[in-house]
């Protein structure tokens, strides 16, 4: 097997892992984060807030993959990235 053909099979192999992953994630229904919730989370694959304008706590959702390789997602409440560099 040549270098060329090593390379394009795992170019592949990366793009269809990538698709598995996607296609998972989208069939996952979200968890609400309650306080004292114990979490499995080897791998964090995503992470993405409500937009706000300024400070204050926003929607935020984590997706992630368990220590089974299981797709999972989180909601919860974080403070705002709007609120600049005052304290």
């Amino acid at each position: 097997m040549t270098w060329k053909n090593l390379s394009i099979a795992s170019l592949f192999a990366i793009v269809s892992l990538g698709a598995v992953a996607a296609n998972a994630q989208g069939n996952v229904t979200p968890h609400a984060y309650m306080y004292g919730d114990h979490l499995d989370i080897a791998k964090v694959v995503s992470v993405s807030e409500a937009t706000s304008s300024g400070c204050g706590v926003v929607n935020a959702r984590m997706a992630y993959l368990d220590s089974a390789g299981k797709s999972k997602v989180l909601d919860y409440l974080t403070v705002g990235q709007g609120c600049g560099q005052n304290n």
